[in-house]
């Protein structure tokens, strides 16, 4: 029998009350996580708690700064093994998610879990944020793009605006202190077509774990010619 007070009490701090098919979800969703990482690298975390605290209530917690109920498409991009692409689906199901990430074997994991958990209009698609940010059906179709992938501000926004409506959000997911990183991607936002907003810093609840959001609004189109070929954003990032 699990106990799923660390989720309950992360979820009443974001204003969130889970129905009890919600938590059957992120505990079959946290089965299926550690018998799938036993045979490939999915996560480093796989204590019961720490992955309620770490991965699920992280990935809810961009409802801190986005109303979710005025969001209609999301794309989660780098979602290795569906963070926070599937916990903002498991609590907002009404919202249409796109899962991408660029190892094929992630995204069966993806498919297993979105079967296992019977999620609707969720996709997990393989390939490069650079390949799919050039196709129409994707190009600034989203108003949400989310990623907690591990990626300077500057790349990241190369891989993630493109994505992103005008009038849409990116919302990045960032560890504790990021001012000298925020400051070297002023550039790659604004000529992506992003303006930051602000940043909100915060403590994942019961711990002593320094997160921060940082919320970009699509101020306008972005030039055809981003992103660059596949490589150059993180190889080269617009500083």
């Amino acid at each position: 029998m699990y106990d799923l007070t660390v989720l309950d009490r992360g979820c009443a701090e974001l204003g969130i009350q889970l129905e009890q098919r919600q938590r059957e979800q992120f505990v079959q969703y946290y089965e299926l996580l550690i018998e799938w990482n036993k045979v490939m690298n999915l996560t480093g975390i796989t204590e019961f708690e720490e992955v309620l605290q770490k991965h699920f209530v992280d990935s809810l917690s961009v409802k801190k700064v986005v109303d979710l109920t005025k969001i209609s498409r999301v794309i989660d991009v780098g979602t290795g093994a569906g963070f926070p692409g599937i916990p903002l689906k498991i609590v907002f199901p009404e919202l249409k998610i796109t899962l991408l990430d660029s190892l094929q074997k992630r995204i069966k994991f993806l498919n297993e879990v979105i079967g296992r958990l019977c999620l609707k209009d969720i996709e997990a698609i393989h390939g490069r944020a650079e390949e799919y940010a050039r196709r129409k059906e994707y190009r600034e179709q989203y108003d949400l793009c989310v990623s907690r992938a591990v990626a300077n501000l500057a790349s990241l926004s190369e891989y993630c605006l493109p994505y992103v409506k005008v009038g849409g959000w990116f919302v990045p997911y960032k560890s504790g202190k990021i001012q000298e990183e925020l400051e070297n991607s002023k550039k790659a936002m604004e000529l992506l077509g992003g303006r930051k907003k602000e940043v909100v810093f915060f403590q994942l609840p019961d711990s002593d774990i320094d997160r921060s959001l940082v919320i970009v609004e699509k101020a306008k189109n972005t030039l055809k010619r981003y992103p660059r070929k596949a490589g150059m954003p993180t190889k080269e990032p617009l500083i």
